[in-house]
């Protein structure tokens, strides 16, 4: 019985790993859906299919997923690329991290769970569909809380508009819808929720392993539930706008008017002297 073991964490934002790659001195373009495998001792670059029990995949949305590393292991990766870049400090006490095991039995039957999957033989491209399915959830466990933080938020303002107070300023306004925008960008252009690796077109086993733990996940449930959020975030937001616009109309109506008394009140000052 062979066992591998997966630990997954998520940066505080995306990660370049185009520029990180430089930084490494890695001459390969990485596509937006490739990870970049690295040994996490030497910090060199690894292939997919190499039997290597110990690495690290890295995804440009933000996530990093060890394999068969021990604490140990981690830290020493950590530190090796903190220099290279700051998110990795601190990164094996990220809030948000996910773990999950692999066995390979022979003769067993294939059995796929929340915590663990059993196969009957080896594929190298399980290591990959599992990393890439932790990463992804711990990716978008990070959205989730931040876009639970702004709901927070708004709720505040929503609970002053009901005592007829509205005191957002523009300023917030723009940085809410700006936060909301990135949501969107963040869960559907790099997380890839939707989209399937290239693998599970190739061989059976690793497809169902794919959508097994896609399903276990909720994966595209979170997702969809994202897009609700942002999209309802969106609606109050444009209400607030329009509120604050209407305000502001009010407000140079008044001041208008007021100029136009006072120049009457002069008007008649005059004509009484």
């Amino acid at each position: 019985m062979k066992n591998f073991d997966y630990a997954g964490y998520a940066l505080r934002g995306e990660l370049d790993l185009n520029k990180l790659a430089i930084r490494l001195g890695i001459s390969r373009h990485y596509r937006w859906e490739e990870p970049m495998i690295l040994n996490p001792f030497d910090l060199r670059p690894v292939a997919d299919d190499v039997n290597t029990m110990e690495r690290a995949y890295l995804y440009y949305f933000g996530a990093v997923v060890f394999v068969n590393c021990s604490a140990n292991t981690m830290e020493t990766f950590c530190t090796g690329m903190a220099p290279y870049n700051e998110a990795f400090r601190r990164l094996t006490s990220a809030k948000f991290h996910d773990e999950y095991a692999l066995q390979i039995s022979s003769g067993s039957e294939m059995l796929i769970t929340n915590d663990f999957a059993v196969m009957p033989d080896y594929t190298p491209a399980f290591c990959g569909i599992i990393c890439f399915v932790i990463a992804k959830s711990v990716a978008l466990e990070r959205i989730e809380e931040r876009l639970d933080q702004v709901l927070d938020e708004i709720e505040g303002f929503i609970t002053r508009l009901e005592h007829g107070l509205l005191t957002i300023r523009d300023k917030q306004l723009a940085r809410m819808a700006s936060s909301i925008l990135s949501f969107k960008y963040a869960s559907l252009s790099h997380i890839m929720v939707l989209d399937k690796p290239e693998s599970t077109w190739k061989n059976e086993e690793v497809y169902q392993l794919y959508l097994t733990m896609a399903n276990l996940f909720e994966l595209t449930e979170r997702y969809n539930e994202i897009r609700h959020k942002t999209e309802t975030l969106m609606d109050i937001t444009e209400v607030f706008t329009s509120l604050s616009h209407a305000r502001r109309s009010s407000r140079l109506e008044w001041i208008i008017i007021i100029l136009i008394a006072i120049e009457i009140v002069i008007y008649l000052v005059d004509l009484l002297k």
